[in-house]
């Protein structure tokens, strides 16, 4: 059977950034550049052209740009996303054939020969385009084909001048000949973040640890640790569960299985009489006091994140009422959550086998409903890799159709194919292997991958130095200078970062016992009290960066990281710079919290858009020194004075 068009000779291959054939969508902030790099190419010699055609997935008009040719058949282009949303684009591709004929008879003049006919095939193009073309271009390209069809051959200037005209040429371009075009043969898809999905600042607070000595936090208590967490330069405060917690195997402190009368419970066990994902722990206030945590946070420059953990206590009512969510064993009982050898009697994982797996979807999509009309835009996702992927692309999509601006965080430290599909199927930003990642070569590679193809077009790295749930040995034994460390590189090597405080800020590093990353007396398990004042505190060094990476966009995004060589494995130096280089950051980290260490850093200048055989003058923001550094850079650290620099790159005039 013959095709339905055998005339389209252009071939489309190789698009990039295309996410498993098309199956996926790469992610954008508002703003933000999509460049499209693509091979097109024909039969024969003549030219070819292109588009990259685009719109946000709601309209219907197309908008174009037009691609220009790199090496060897590869094109590019390149738009910018102004909405929230999707959007769609592919590539239209072409054989120019006035292009064709301008190029074939530029030579044929430039040699001297007879192109008395090659100007009329030329004004026939040019004709044809007249009619394709509208208003005022439709008059000037009727015009043009007249003065080609005048030309004589003698007249070698004129004839010249005008077939190669450049006015001619853009007025060709906006009306090609497209009739035999090949169009991609997918529509590829973008979704439109707002800018907190590619930078942001968190701090993970438990509000129940935020009351007097020995009282259980409020709400309101938490409202006054407010201007502390906005002080310290954090946008999104992050809130472990706040529902209420269940009684049946409840863990006590330390996560003891024979807890005490008066012992809290792990927030991550949902559920009691007192409701479930949709209700308040009482202890904490009501949904009233919650919404005005949330306007009031607002006031402070912060968005509340909230956990989204879909899992239940023995309690929660979707036990009794649903049992058919759960996982029953013969002997009849429900199978709880198990990683061994760690059991977790507390939690019932949801079984999304279930044959009522509809029903279940469409109950686990309103819990997020509820929590956006109580004002939550950003939702911390625990342990996603646990769940369905086909549940999280459907759930996060009819979410994000109704509701854009909303952010879903994947808390899920796993394997790395894992953590990429959740990505792919819709999670805005997640967590990383950072924690475990300490040494140069480590941290090189993993961020080396984080911001290469096809990774950073779907995965957003938030790297968090701890968490409730991990305190590394690196925390544990490296003290106060450790945690310095740990912060400039969290801060500094991705645009979003968080940490879980006030543990990190007044450095906490006892475990639970040796070889465990469990804190000792663990917030999770209980309600601690914090002194903010502590000796040991790190908050002044935090506000420092925070108001760094506010003042500085070459720090609010990942895609410019470079690495540069260092003659101490012990030091690790990287940069990040603005498209336009107005703004260059160097940062170099002594990775040894125990001594300090020395070395020679060699930049890589002209990655920065800077000559190499020139000086500069570079600003340390972190202690205000001036130095004045070139290609070769002599860099002494000591981790209990200042572990690192933060510079900025200022050109000797």
């Amino acid at each position: 059977m013959l095709p339905a068009e055998g005339r389209r000779r252009v071939q489309i291959e190789g698009i990039s950034p295309e996410i498993d054939g098309g199956r996926f969508p790469i992610k954008r902030t508002v703003g933000e550049e999509v460049r499209v790099e693509v091979d097109i190419f024909a039969d024969g010699h003549d030219v070819v052209n292109g588009v990259v055609q685009y719109r946000p997935e709601t309209s219907y008009e197309w908008s174009e740009v037009l691609l220009t040719p790199i090496v060897n058949d590869r094109w590019q282009a390149s738009f910018t996303v102004s909405e929230l949303g999707r959007y769609v684009y592919t590539v239209l591709a072409w054989v120019d054939h006035f292009i064709s004929w301008r190029r074939g008879i530029a030579k044929k003049i430039a040699a001297g020969q007879d192109v008395s006919v090659d100007i009329l095939i030329g004004a026939q193009f040019v004709e044809e385009a007249s009619d394709r073309a509208t208003g005022n271009d439709s008059v000037q390209l009727k015009t043009w084909a007249a003065t080609l069809r005048s030309i004589q051959q003698e007249d070698a200037v004129i004839l010249e001048q005008k077939i190669l005209s450049p006015d001619l040429l853009a007025l060709m371009n906006k009306y090609p000949d497209r009739k035999y075009a090949t169009t991609y043969d997918k529509e590829l898809a973008i979704v439109v973040d707002r800018e907190r999905a590619s930078f942001s600042t968190w701090y993970e607070l438990f509000p129940r640890s935020c009351g007097e000595p020995g009282k259980h936090g409020t709400f309101k208590d938490a409202q006054a640790r407010l201007p502390y967490i906005a002080d310290l330069g954090f946008d999104v405060l992050y809130l472990p569960p706040i529902h209420p917690i269940g009684f049946q195997f409840r863990k006590g402190k330390n996560n003891t299985t024979t807890p005490e009368p008066d012992d809290v419970g792990v927030p991550w066990g949902i559920g009691s009489e007192a409701g479930g994902h949709k209700a308040i722990h009482p202890d904490l206030g009501n949904i009233t006091d919650f919404e005005e945590f949330v306007a009031k946070a607002a006031d402070y420059g912060m968005e509340i994140a909230l956990d989204l953990a879909y899992q239940c206590s023995p309690d929660h009512p979707y036990v009794k009422e649903h049992p058919e969510w759960f996982l029953h064993r013969p002997d009849g009982t429900i199978q709880y959550a198990e990683n061994p050898p760690k059991k977790y009697q507390d939690i019932y994982p949801i079984n999304f086998e279930t044959e009522d797996w509809q029903n279940l979807w469409e109950e686990l999509k309103s819990v997020v409903l509820f929590w956006i009309d109580k004002g939550v835009k950003i939702f911390r996702v625990d342990n996603p890799h646990t769940k369905a992927f086909p549940f999280w692309e459907w759930m996060i999509g009819e979410v994000k159709r109704d509701y854009p601006h909303v952010l879903f965080l994947a808390e899920a430290f796993t394997r790395p194919k894992v953590m990429y599909r959740l990505a792919k199927v819709g999670f805005s930003q997640s967590y990383t292997y950072f924690t475990w990642h300490n040494t140069k070569w480590q941290l090189t590679t993993y961020f080396e991958e984080l911001t290469s193809y096809p990774a950073y077009e779907i995965f957003r790295p938030n790297v968090w130095p701890n968490t409730p749930d991990i305190l590394h040995e690196y925390l544990q034994h490296g003290g106060r200078p450790a945690f310095m460390i740990r912060l400039a590189l969290a801060a500094t090597l991705a645009a979003n970062y968080g940490i879980y405080g006030p543990a990190y800020e007044v450095c906490e590093n006892r475990p639970v016992k040796e070889g465990s990353e469990e804190y000792l007396n663990s917030e999770k398990y209980q309600i601690r009290e914090w002194d903010l004042d502590s000796p040991y505190t790190i908050k002044h060094l935090i506000k420092q960066v925070n108001k760094i990476r506010r003042e500085h966009q070459a720090l609010q995004s990942n895609k410019s990281l470079k690495f540069h060589n260092t003659s101490n494995e012990q030091i690790i130096c990287y940069s990040k710079q603005t498209d336009n280089f107005s703004d260059v950051i160097i940062v170099v980290v002594n990775l040894d919290p125990y001594n300090t260490q020395s070395g020679v850093v060699s930049l890589q200048l002209h990655l920065l858009g800077l000559n190499p055989y020139q000086s500069y003058q570079v600003h340390d923001l972190l202690t205000d020194a001036y130095y004045t550094w070139g290609e070769h850079n002599y860099v002494e650290l000591n981790p209990f004075v200042m572990p690192a620099h933060i510079l900025k790159v200022n050109p000797i005039r």
